[in-house]
């Protein structure tokens, strides 16, 4: 695949913003959710670490749904669609979820440091380093 219709770095971090701001509306959900279930009375700072521990699981999969289910259906989330960026597999087309999932994983770590964005400045083909272990890449969505 040509580098030339590869995302550059400042529109991939221009979509990861809009991202945040449609999960911190999820993570919100799911608060409201919680506290709804325990009519109101949940004392988070005096709650049992297994609370604490199990509140960010369901946090972490819910971003983790948000992201695998959008890259698989179509390849872009929200803030991808904003910006004009997809997801695409080596054959591009949508990954399949599996591999989402797998970029997904990798991004975590790739976030550490923020190495993985400054991959992309390295790679020729502009890839952050959760793609190239994803065996994926950004590509930019011309206009119709």
């Amino acid at each position: 695949m040509p580098a030339s219709d590869s995302a550059p770095p400042w529109r991939r971090l221009a979509a990861v913003f809009y991202d945040v701001l449609v999960l911190v509306a999820i993570w919100m959900f799911a608060a409201a959710l919680v506290l709804l279930a325990f009519h109101g009375e949940v004392d988070v700072a005096h709650q049992p670490a297994l609370y604490h521990f199990v509140l960010q699981g369901v946090l972490l999969a819910l971003t983790a749904l948000y992201f695998v289910f959008s890259w698989s259906r179509g390849g872009q989330t929200i803030g991808m669609r904003a910006w004009r960026v997809r997801l695409v597999d080596e054959n591009r087309r949508s990954p399949m979820p599996a591999r989402s999932l797998l970029r997904f994983a990798f991004s975590l770590v790739s976030m550490l440091g923020a190495f993985g964005f400054i991959w992309c400045f390295f790679d020729p083909d502009r890839r952050a380093w959760h793609d190239v272990m994803a065996r994926t890449r950004m590509i930019v969505v011309q206009k119709a």
